[in-house]
C-alpha cells in the first residue's frame, strides 16, 4: 500500500479580517510535521462536496504560526471565482483539511548570515511568511533591527496590525525592546486610504523615491541589509530591478546574497 504524502487535519478556528475577501484559518498540526519559519505547505480539499472525498484541489500557502506552535495558521485572499479560496473560506471548526507532509520555500532567516539590519517586504497577504519569521525568537537575536513594511490599498487590509503592534509590551518580546526601542520599526502602508504619518503610495515607489528609507530612519545599505520580498508578482519584479541596481541580490554558488523573493502566485 501506498503511504499517503499528506496528512488530514482538522479546522479548529476560522477568523474573518475583511468579508468576503480576508480571512485567517487554524488547523491541527500533525506532530511530524516539521517546517522552518518563512516556508509554506500544500493545503488540499477535495474537488466536490464530498468531505470524506480524497483532496485533488491544491494551493501553496505560507505558514503564519511559528515552529514550536502546536497549530498551523494560514491567511488568505478570497479569488471570487477561484477553486480553492471561497471554499477554504467556507470551513468552519471541525472540518477536515489536508496538508502535505513536506514544508516547502526558501524565504527563511537561514539564506542570509546574521548581524545587520533584516527588511520584510510584502504587499497583500505576501505577509504570511514574515509573521511566521517575527514570531520565531530565533529571528529576534540573528539581526540588529528589523523593519517590517506591509503594503495594502486599505486600512481594513491591515490583518495582524493589533499583534505587530503589541510586540513591543508582550512578555516574549519586551526585551529586545527594552535594549533597543527601535528593534522593529512596522510600517503599515496604504495607498487608498491615508494613515497619519505614513504616505499613500506604492512600496516601489517609495523604494526608488528613498522615502522608505526616511519613514524606518535607516539606510537601504548592500553591506549591512538583507531584504526579503513576498507578495504580488508586479512588485517583486520591480522591486528586484530597483534594489539590484543599489546592489542587492540573492545568494548563489555558496555565496550568501543580501536579498531573497518568494512567488507563489
Amino acid at each position: 500500500m501506498t503511504e499517503l504524502k499528506y496528512t488530514r487535519q482538522t479546522v479548529t478556528h476560522v477568523h474573518t479580517w475583511v468579508p468576503d475577501k480576508l480571512f485567517s484559518i487554524h488547523v491541527t498540526r500533525d506532530p511530524a510535521f516539521k517546517f522552518q519559519a518563512g516556508q509554506f505547505a500544500r493545503v488540499g480539499l477535495p474537488e466536490g462536496d464530498d468531505p470524506a472525498a480524497e483532496p485533488t484541489v491544491w494551493r501553496a500557502y505560507s505558514m503564519v504560526s511559528a515552529p514550536d506552535e502546536d497549530r498551523l495558521e494560514f491567511y488568505s485572499i478570497v479569488v471570487p471565482e477561484g477553486q480553492f479560496s471561497p471554499r477554504l473560506a467556507r470551513l468552519q471548526p471541525g472540518d477536515a483539511i489536508y496538508v502535505d507532509k513536506t514544508a516547502f520555500g526558501f524565504l527563511t532567516i537561514e539564506r542570509f548570515p546574521q548581524g545587520g539590519d533584516l527588511w520584510l517586504l510584502a504587499t497583500g497577504t505576501g505577509l504570511s511568511a514574515y509573521l511566521s519569521i517575527l514570531r520565531d525568537a530565533a529571528t529576534w537575536r540573528a539581526f540588529r533591527r528589523i523593519v517590517l513594511v506591509h503594503g495594502v490599498r486599505s486600512v481594513s487590509e491591515l490583518a495582524y496590525r493589533d499583534e505587530i503592534e503589541s510586540w513591543r509590551t508582550h512578555p516574549d518580546f519586551a526585551e529586545h525592546f527594552e535594549a533597543d526601542p527601535r528593534k522593529l520599526i512596522y510600517l503599515p502602508i496604504a495607498t487608498r486610504e491615508a494613515i497619519p504619518g505614513m504616505p499613500q503610495a506604492r512600496l516601489t515607489t517609495l523604494i526608488q523615491n528613498g522615502e522608505l528609507e526616511q519613514l524606518a530612519g535607516m539606510k537601504l545599505d548592500p553591506e549591512q541589509s538583507k531584504i526579503m520580498l513576498c507578495g504580488n508578482p508586479e512588485m517583486l519584479s520591480e522591486a528586484r530591478k530597483l534594489l539590484g541596481e543599489r546592489g542587492f541580490a540573492p545568494g548563489r554558488r555558496g555565496i550568501p546574497g543580501n536579498l531573497a523573493v518568494e512567488n507563489y502566485w
